[in-house]
């Protein structure tokens, strides 16, 4: 009950206009932003350097270029300009090739044809420098669209995408079934918005049970799933299962994000388990931030120790 409060209350943060331009001049200062924690900065070049950080450590990166819900086509074109540009510089820098987006960002909200047009503008040179492209999964509404949307791509042969499932939405097992059937990998997470209960377990300990049962299922038939979780009973349920079935460590991965539990991170990767680290930035940062506050209020601790830092 008190994680879904806490959702609800930062989901509603969120939108508050005057919090948003007060983050914007403070969040992100040069050095001692109380969000650089979790968002490695404005610019790809910012999270360049970030990934460049982490590939040396062995871990994997995915840059998560942050927008969503744009209100016109035009913005649309902008942010889908803005990924030719960031392959462009990734291709440059020689960091890993992997990227993270949202299909609202490309106009789904205005027009499907012109959000998949978008993004067939996005893969076209993603698939030709060896990128892979996931396409995150947006709350519970976006769901047939994002699936529908991987399925037209698939059939047009680009094959270099995958998606998102959230182990919190009761139909999720179904979608699971999908996605192995043609093959797309998968990442499976909890879940980050909020959502009806009429579409979605009503408890913590339901989503937990649904996110090992489906993580067994991508264990077994997925040809590469990426289990999303910062939580150590789901990964420790994971290895176990892995064990049981001898399915070895290069068959998966972990996938965490930036800043959270970075502990976990490098004991993983010490015992050899593959982990990616999804690296948000860019300047529509705020709600991406306010939803990590949500998911995990620990995180409220470490920002305001930040923010009385700053002003020490």
């Amino acid at each position: 009950m008190l994680a879904v409060t806490s959702k609800a209350v930062f989901h509603g943060l969120a939108r508050v206009g005057l919090l948003s331009r007060l983050a914007s001049r403070y969040g992100m200062a040069p050095g001692s932003g109380f969000a650089r924690r979790f968002i490695a900065g404005e610019s790809v070049e910012e999270a360049i350097e970030a990934a460049r950080t982490l590939g040396a450590k062995g871990f994997g990166v995915s840059l998560d270029y942050l927008g969503e819900s744009v209100a016109t086509l035009e913005l649309a074109d902008a942010a889908t300009r803005d990924y030719l540009t960031i392959i462009d510089r990734v291709v440059a820098s020689g960091v890993e090739r992997n990227l993270s987006l949202k299909l609202t960002q490309l106009g789904l909200d205005i027009d499907q044809a012109t959000a998949l047009d978008n993004l067939r503008r996005i893969l076209e040179p993603a698939g030709r420098h060896g990128f892979f492209v996931r396409i995150d999964m947006e709350n519970s509404p976006y769901t047939d669209a994002t699936l529908d949307v991987i399925d037209t791509l698939w059939g047009l042969g680009y094959h270099h995408v995958g998606t998102v499932i959230q182990s919190c939405l009761t139909r999720s097992p179904g979608d699971i079934d999908r996605l192995n059937a043609i093959g797309a990998r998968v990442r499976l997470v909890k879940g980050a918005y909020r959502e009806s209960k009429t579409v979605a377990y009503p408890t913590l300990a339901e989503v937990n049970a649904a996110f090992i049962e489906l993580a067994r299922r991508l264990l077994d038939h997925n040809p590469y799933p990426a289990i999303a979780t910062h939580d150590p009973v789901m990964i420790d349920a994971v290895k176990a299962y892995a064990r049981e079935q001898g399915i070895g460590p290069d068959r998966f991965e972990f996938q965490m994000l930036y800043g959270i539990r970075r502990d976990l991170q490098a004991a993983l990767l010490a015992e050899g388990y593959r982990v990616r680290v999804y690296v948000p930035f860019g300047k529509q940062w705020f709600p991406y931030f306010m939803r990590r506050l949500g998911e995990r209020p620990a995180n409220v601790a470490f920002v305001v120790k930040g923010i009385l830092r700053d002003r020490n």
